[in-house]
């Protein structure tokens, strides 16, 4: 097996789960009161495709005890409904450059968050390349990691309908299948145990980047693509709606391909935490109703996910302690025998460097170590390429021996194999 590929460790990730880990942050975050906070998990459609963690002992309540921290996996869904199934009108898929629909719902987009027990220690977010070549959970072979969920959904939905099950039967519980094959998939390529799942359309994306005012980003040159029909001027600039959706999905025209749209994804991010904990966004009532109105009609999460409780525990995240990156990979043009050219990855890397980031295990053990529920996290440490700051900002290292700092607006494109910090807003290609 061939050492990771130098500067290719983030290949893919679009854009619909950038707003995922704003989800599940808002919903009660910042005190707006038991009644916002109930009619918004009232209106969240919901899945049992987790158990229920078992609680910990002495486990409790109090907000002055530490909580526990978690892994959440984020599912951006290339679907043309809403949350609830309703179809999107045409004119908004014509708007959102949705083309086509297609017979399966492949996940466009998969990243595992580590949410610490104490909100002043690093939070960690970690991509997973959707063309990613792995063994699918449920005995479907080797196929590509987007795939896991639509084999799964179709290998279920043909089974109910041989039994005679109604079409919504069928709609519903395939879904389920599909998820919970997912979240499978990924707990044996991380060595993770995934404790929640929230899953975002394509539409909320987009509406949700207008309910919170929309994102600062920064380009280093000026875009003009037909394909996706991104057109923006070079620099500073705050993007929503359509806009931001144009922002992240572009593929043409980059100079660096897949690692040049990974990174302004992962900026794109980085903005939208910046936006959220840095503005008073979650603080202010009207923006937060929209939040909760758009969430309704964009995210899935899982039924047992206690909203009230996490949202606590985010509140006092800062955006200099969220940090983005992406698995190692070994080549991005894999030839496979069915499913064309896919990335290339070691799962013992992958375990590895999750365990690494994630829980500050030793590389190397590709063991899951969850961290014991009565004692609160490792103290955090400085990741790779990053040195510390002033409070709310770290240096990024573009070259050895060089460095940019990261504050309100950079000025300098990154490399790709370096993460992203969302204490600033980074530019890109």
């Amino acid at each position: 097996m061939r050492a990771p590929m130098s500067g290719r460790r983030a290949l893919v990730w679009a854009g619909r789960s950038v707003v995922g880990l704003t989800s599940v942050a808002v919903l009660g975050a910042i005190g707006f009161g038991w009644f916002t906070y109930r009619t918004a998990v009232d209106g969240i459609v919901t899945d049992d495709v987790i158990e229920a963690a078992p609680a910990a002992p002495g486990a409790t309540s109090t907000p002055d005890l530490p909580r526990t921290a978690m892994t959440i996996l984020l599912v951006g869904l290339d679907s043309r409904t809403d949350a609830q199934g309703n179809p999107l009108p045409q004119e908004v898929l014509d708007a959102l450059r949705a083309g086509e629909a297609t017979s399966e719902q492949n996940t466009d987009t998969m990243m595992v968050v580590h949410v610490p027990a104490d909100p002043a220690k690093q939070a960690f977010a970690v991509s997973l390349p959707r063309d990613s070549y792995v063994d699918i959970a449920g005995g479907f072979g080797t196929h590509k990691l987007n795939s896991a969920y639509a084999r799964a959904k179709a290998a279920k939905a043909s089974e109910l309908r041989s039994s005679g099950a109604d079409e919504s039967t069928v709609e519903r519980e395939s879904t389920t299948a599909g998820r919970k094959n997912l979240i499978a998939t990924v707990s044996e390529l991380t060595g993770l145990h995934v404790y929640h799942y929230a899953e975002i359309n394509l539409f909320g994306f987009s509406e949700i980047t207008k309910a919170v005012g929309g994102v600062p980003v920064c380009l280093t040159e000026p875009v003009d693509d037909s394909y996706s029909g991104a057109h923006f001027p070079a620099g500073p600039q705050v993007l929503k709606g359509v806009d931001a959706l144009k922002f992240v999905r572009q593929r043409h025209g980059l100079p660096g391909g897949d690692l040049d749209r990974v990174r302004r994804q992962q900026a794109f991010l980085a903005g939208l935490a910046n936006r959220l904990f840095s503005a008073g966004t979650l603080a202010d009532p009207a923006r937060l109703t929209s939040l909760v109105e758009a969430l309704s009609k964009a995210v899935v999460l899982d039924k047992n996910w206690d909203l009230l409780a996490f949202a606590q525990q985010v509140a006092g995240l800062t955006g200099d302690r969220i940090e983005f990156s992406t698995i190692p990979t070994i080549r991005p043009d894999l030839a496979t025998p069915y499913d064309g050219s896919a990335v290339e990855v070691d799962p013992a890397q992958v375990r590895a460097f999750v365990q690494d980031l994630l829980h500050g295990a030793p590389a190397g053990t590709g063991t899951d170590r969850p961290p014991d529920p009565g004692k609160a996290d490792q103290p955090a440490r400085t990741p790779p390429g990053l040195s510390p700051g002033r409070s709310g900002q770290v240096e990024i290292r573009v070259k050895p021996g060089t460095t940019a700092p990261m504050g309100h607006m950079a000025s300098t494109g990154q490399t790709a194999d370096q993460p992203i910090d969302a204490g600033g807003v980074p530019c890109v290609n």
